[in-house]
């Protein structure tokens, strides 16, 4: 399993890749300031990935914008393209009410559960 820890002055980003899945953990905030950066790991992962899934997972994220969602939302149109499964877990508060009443929540992976402890089974 490797990982990896990139910070930005709002958003920091861990991941950790296995043969079964990545898991890219967020911290602090999601915004037009730190989404392009995270984009860029995003996005550096999906190609790279043996796994079949990669978990976001937004525990620790107290606040996202329409910039954040983006970056989210172009990352599934790739991961499907590539017959992978994006998935968010850890939705809670504020992020999770974002999710649900735009109705972006229904697109991404949860398998029923918004708990970043749950083990998420791929389809």
């Amino acid at each position: 399993m490797t990982s990896g820890i990139v910070s930005t002055t709002d958003l920091q980003v861990s991941m950790e890749e296995s043969d079964e899945k990545t898991v890219v953990r967020l911290r602090g905030r999601l915004s037009i300031d730190s989404s392009p950066a995270f984009r860029d790991q995003l996005l550096a992962v999906l190609p790279r990935a043996s796994a079949r899934a990669v978990l976001v997972d937004l525990t620790d994220v107290a606040y996202i914008d329409a910039s954040g969602i983006a970056t989210l939302v172009e990352a599934l149109k790739i991961a499907r393209n590539r017959r992978n499964n994006l998935c968010l877990v850890g939705l809670q508060g504020r992020v999770l009410h974002l999710f649900e009443v735009t109705g972006l929540l229904d697109l991404f992976g949860t398998n029923g559960s918004r708990s970043a402890s749950t083990v998420l089974k791929v389809p």
